[in-house]
């Protein structure tokens, strides 16, 4: 039988929503503070933590941000050979998301504390360890959230600029920006949306002595 915290658990998880729009309402900093403990529990390579956060709540750092996460937007855009009205939906639309969420939590890797090899193979390996250590930590931060009542979104943007928004935040050199979690009171519902099939996903092994 299932017990009622496990039923509770999957309950979380399958309720949970990517959130957009949020209510004009701050998100308190003992708020924030819970969820950032919620994701430093996350499993990690080697247990060497290499997450780095950066909390943006105020609406100067948002706008910085924005706009010179944008100038690349459009630089790259503009490469694809999309018509200017085009990219401006694009900038505009990521604007509204960045300066339109209450708070902003950026997810940084950072290799400091990580082995090092002298052949490019381990490295790499060593590297997407961290990066899996900070995609874990997001989604207990998530998940969090969530069991807050609070409404949040991943967005990958920063992968597409690290250098920018290292710059533009003043991070460190070793600080590498992997995502961004808006982060609000939600404004909206988002309906209920499927998955695969588990047999669609899982193969269970047959492998066997002989």
């Amino acid at each position: 039988m299932m017990k009622d915290e496990a039923r509770l658990f999957y309950r979380l998880v399958r309720s949970r929503r990517s959130i957009r729009r949020y209510a004009d309402r701050p998100v308190d900093r003992a708020t924030i503070e819970r969820l950032l403990t919620a994701a430093i529990w996350a499993p990690s390579a080697h247990n060497r933590q290499p997450w780095r956060f950066v909390v943006i709540d105020n609406g100067y750092a948002k706008e910085r941000l924005a706009e010179a996460m944008n100038t690349v937007l459009r630089a790259d855009l503009t490469a694809d050979g999309l018509p200017s009205d085009q990219i401006e939906a694009h900038a505009a639309r990521r604007r509204a998301r960045l300066t339109h969420a209450p708070a902003l939590i950026l997810l940084c890797t950072t290799t400091a504390d990580m082995d090092d090899y002298p052949d490019e193979k381990r490295r790499r390996a060593e590297w997407i360890m961290t990066t899996q250590s900070v995609a874990l930590a997001g989604q207990n931060l998530l998940l969090a959230a969530h069991a807050e009542g609070l409404g949040a979104c991943w967005l990958c943007a920063p992968l597409f600029c690290p250098e920018v928004v290292r710059e533009t935040l003043g991070l460190p050199e070793d600080w590498e920006p992997q995502a961004l979690i808006s982060l609000g009171w939600p404004a909206e519902r988002p309906p209920t949306t499927d998955r695969k099939p588990l047999s669609a996903v899982c193969r269970f092994s047959r492998i066997a002595p002989e």
